[in-house]
């Protein structure tokens, strides 16, 4: 067990290995992994094997995948930040939305806030994946940012200045590992190092909540709250906030008026006009399409996502985009 904690929580050290030589293995080792059924794989020229190697703790751990074959499979969103690149093969991200390819050691972020679909062949690649509320406390500590939500534009390529930085940090990673393990103080500089290049390497968006939920009487309200931030572009449910809120289903609708006079699900739909305004305003309008961001902030019907949109900023999304 490793000093320090995630939350209350001791941190744990984090070892294992899947691999095999069977499609129907890959995914019932990969695809429960990530929490999913759904995976397929089959075959390629080479046969078929994989081998999925993970080390680290509960904060942070380095991974490493190997396949030979195809393997397409879906991914929800979890309570971690994953960072891969390719070192050999393709692998395709988001293929139902924005079809987002893997290059060669470059680092992409994967899709933060909504189930996402990739597809892999004859692949080695190499992952991080970051706990995010170890994130939000390493950005908090050095970023002045205290406990806002911290969302990522997964579409952004990474910050060119920054991608040496990643290596060096994801070097220190690796080297800690090997010579003093999870449990050392080697392991613990270089994993905040590793938080702190993944900052700027895909710069986040703090959200910035009320200053009213600060005050004692809006703890539950305030956790609702950071729950809609931290999860806007997926199915969000008052029954969901409930229980986050530790509140009953009225009571998070009477505190959301109370204190927004707006209701629950209201309010979800100004953060993610929010979000769609934001990205809009960093998208090229040469390639970006408003249809497909807003798509991707959970508007299915875009007339009535315009209007909203129209309402909040008095423009039209389509003005912003070309702004």
């Amino acid at each position: 067990m490793s000093e320090g904690a995630v939350g209350d929580r001791p941190l744990e050290a984090v070892r294992f290995e899947l691999s095999g030589d069977e499609p129907a293995s890959a995914v019932r080792h990969l695809g429960g992994l990530y929490g999913s059924d759904t995976w397929a794989a089959r075959a390629g020229a080479r046969g078929f094997s994989y081998r999925y190697t993970v080390v680290g703790d509960s904060e942070v751990t380095v991974r490493r995948s190997q396949l030979s074959g195809t393997i397409r499979g879906t991914v929800s969103p979890t309570d971690e930040y994953v960072v891969g690149w390719l070192t050999d093969g393709t692998t395709e991200l988001d293929v139902t939305h924005d079809a987002v390819p893997m290059r060669p050691d470059v680092p992409l972020l994967f899709p933060t806030d909504r189930t996402t679909t990739f597809t892999a062949a004859d692949t080695d690649q190499r992952l991080v994946h970051f706990d995010r509320d170890y994130v939000a406390r390493v950005a908090a500590r050095h970023h002045d940012l205290g406990d806002r939500p911290l969302r990522f534009a997964h579409l952004a390529d990474p910050v060119p200045e920054a991608v040496p930085s990643w290596r060096v940090a994801i070097t220190g990673l690796t080297r800690a590992l090997r010579s003093a393990g999870p449990d050392s103080d080697a392991w613990r500089t270089a994993k905040e190092s590793a938080a702190l290049v993944l900052l700027e390497v895909f710069p986040p968006h703090a959200d910035a909540l009320p200053a009213v939920l600060g005050l004692p009487r809006n703890a539950r309200l305030r956790a609702a709250v950071e729950h809609i931030h931290a999860h806007a572009a997926e199915d969000v449910t008052v029954s969901e906030l409930s229980a986050v809120a530790g509140l009953s289903v009225r009571s998070v609708q009477e505190s959301f008026r109370r204190v927004f006079d707006v209701t629950p699900l209201t309010y979800l739909r100004q953060v993610r006009l929010d979000a769609v305004r934001a990205e809009l305003l960093a998208l090229d309008a040469r390639s970006a399409a408003v249809g497909d961001v807003a798509r991707r902030w959970g508007f299915a019907h875009l007339g009535r996502f315009s209007a909203s949109y129209t309402e909040r900023f008095g423009e039209y999304p389509k003005q912003t985009l070309r702004r």
